[in-house]
């Protein structure tokens, strides 16, 4: 029996589970959800409005950030949050992709 050859991407391997990873949390997608309901919107506003502390929300924003799942904007004072969507897509595409087998 023949082995098939695996090429795999490291860098693109540990990209993909960290975005994986931080999407696996139920807080972080509910924050997610929030996000979107709203478009853009403050951290003030999303740890207020979820009945959350403002640190348990910047980590799991933090997480999110890091990974490019949000993207932020300065505006004075404020940070806002909004879902890159095209990243998404991408991880939505990739998962499906596996799922299929293709």
């Amino acid at each position: 029996m023949r082995k098939a050859k695996v090429n795999i991407n490291n860098e693109k391997l540990q990209e993909s589970s960290e975005i994986l990873r931080a999407l696996a949390h139920p807080l972080r997608l509910k924050i997610l959800e929030f996000i979107d309901k709203n478009k853009t919107i403050n951290v003030n506003k999303i740890y207020n409005t979820m009945n959350l502390e403002q640190s348990i929300t910047s980590q799991h924003l933090r997480i999110l950030r890091v990974t490019g799942i949000v993207e932020t904007k300065r505006n004075g004072k404020f940070i806002h949050y909004s879902i890159d969507y095209s990243k998404l897509s991408n991880v939505l595409k990739a998962i499906n992709a596996f799922l299929k087998g293709d």
